[in-house]
């Protein structure tokens, strides 16, 4: 049985970690390489790096936080953001990166996942998409990009297929709908992505309890959670230890891994 992955997923502006619901209101938490090292040390079983106003602001990634993060965690680590060029994607890799995440770039220039994916591999290229439900879509939700402000008139199950086509390993989707909620993750969205495509799948938004992500493995294809509101958040009751999410999970019978 394959083992389920917790991530804690960074959204960066100065080089410091922010809270959003439904990427708005971002609430300043800490410097992004001293919690990335507090979660490394956690038991954490990977990180996603997004610098989120990058894509807005027509700028490259923030690479010296990338570098700074990097040097302080020894587990997966993915970085997305204002990557525009396969030599983007080589610098983030060489800043110290294994994998790179591509979004708004992807929608406006398909061509970087195919390409990425033939210069790194597969397994170096996550898509990531923001995801909204709208009911003209076909399968009921659209892709947004620039961090999540500009509806594309893409259908998202359409898009990720085309994703999985160009050479994506891996893809994450966030439900715009419930980020930063606590209320759940959106386990339609997963399961129609599931019946999409056949690369693994990280589902994003919405978790706030220890529940969320037992409904989303047992009733998902889910490989990964992304857990940042729970470990975190400002606005919630109270936060969880990465220890206390995987022992709840072992309870419930879902894989996980225990020890770095």
């Amino acid at each position: 049985m394959l083992t389920k992955r917790l991530i804690a997923c960074f959204d960066i502006i100065d080089g410091r970690v922010t809270k959003a619901v439904k990427f708005q209101d971002n609430i300043d938490v800490a410097p992004a390489e001293e919690l990335a090292e507090a979660l490394y040390k956690a038991n954490v079983d990977e990180l996603i790096f997004y610098d989120i106003t990058a894509s807005a602001q027509k700028r490259c990634i923030d690479i010296e936080t990338v570098k700074r993060v990097a040097s302080r965690v020894f587990i997966p680590f993915t970085v997305g953001g204002g990557i525009k060029t396969l030599n983007d994607m080589y610098e983030v890799l060489k800043a110290g990166a294994e994998k790179v995440s591509v979004d708004s770039m992807a929608v406006r220039n398909p061509q970087i996942i195919s390409e990425g994916a033939k210069a790194f591999g597969s397994q170096c290229v996550v898509l990531s998409t923001q995801v909204k439900r709208t009911p003209s879509m076909p399968s009921g939700y659209e892709v947004y990009i620039d961090g999540a402000r500009q509806a594309t008139g893409l259908d998202a199950m359409e898009w990720i297929k085309r994703g999985q086509e160009l050479g994506a390993g891996e893809i994450c989707l966030n439900s715009i709908d419930n980020d930063g909620t606590l209320s759940g993750y959106d386990l339609e969205l997963m399961r129609m992505a599931e019946r999409a495509v056949s690369v693994p799948l990280i589902a994003s938004g919405g978790a706030g309890l220890p529940e969320h992500l037992q409904a989303l493995f047992s009733q998902t294809d889910a490989q990964a959670a992304i857990i940042s509101s729970m470990l975190y958040s400002p606005r919630m009751a109270r936060n969880y230890t990465v220890a206390e999410l995987k022992e709840y999970l072992m309870r419930s019978s879902i894989n996980v891994r225990t020890q770095a």
